[in-house]
């Protein structure tokens, strides 16, 4: 749980790339309710602040596409995008508000063999967004958190470049969610995971 002054300082300083496992429940459809982001409004939902964690955070690699808004990534209403396979996996779960955000920000871009090699020939790129991620962590106050990473790349940059102990207590590395699989199937596979990294 965090306060209403550290929430903001999160939103401010890094809504722009970050976010928290939270949505709006789902309504007919397996995607709707996903890009609603009255979620984060504390008039309409005031035990926002009771649900937000900071010792699990959720790494993705970077953002598909580009936005404004403070606190969209992972909350994209497109009908392309595979966002609400996280929300199905997560809900119920003791993952459920967890901190949210990608290892390269800025960089919108759905091919992650390009990412990577934008990030081969600019090698400051990696270290650059190591340490915003590292000063991520301390704005949390964030004490050596369980780091859920989606997927191989983001999960290789971080086993790279952070301490264990340090500045993480687990790094688990998870089924992306853009895999083509069913959100049942997903959940599963993602919690089995988890499951067999745990101590």
């Amino acid at each position: 749980m965090i306060d209403i002054r550290h929430l903001e300082l999160i939103k401010q300083k890094h809504g722009g790339y970050a976010s928290w496992a939270v949505w709006k429940d789902v309504a007919k459809k397996p995607k709707s309710n996903m890009g609603d982001m009255t979620i984060f409004d504390l008039d309409s939902n005031p035990a926002l602040l009771e649900v937000l964690k900071t010792n699990f955070i959720m790494v993705g690699l970077n953002i598909s596409r580009s936005f404004s808004e403070p606190f969209r990534n992972f909350h994209d209403a497109s009908a392309t995008a595979n966002d609400f396979k996280i929300r199905y996996a997560f809900q119920n779960t003791q993952y459920s508000g967890a901190y949210m955000t990608d290892i390269i920000k800025h960089f919108a871009m759905t091919d992650s063999n390009q990412v990577l090699e934008h990030l081969k020939a600019h090698p400051a790129l990696k270290k650059q967004n190591v340490e915003i991620f590292r000063e991520e962590l301390r704005d949390l106050t964030s004490k050596a958190p369980t780091i859920l990473a989606f997927g191989t790349l983001a999960y290789g940059i971080l086993k790279e470049n952070l301490r264990r102990g340090e500045e993480y207590s687990q790094l688990i590395k998870l089924t992306h969610y853009s895999y083509r699989i069913s959100k049942e199937n997903y959940r599963a596979k993602v919690l089995s995971e988890i499951d067999a990294a745990s101590p």
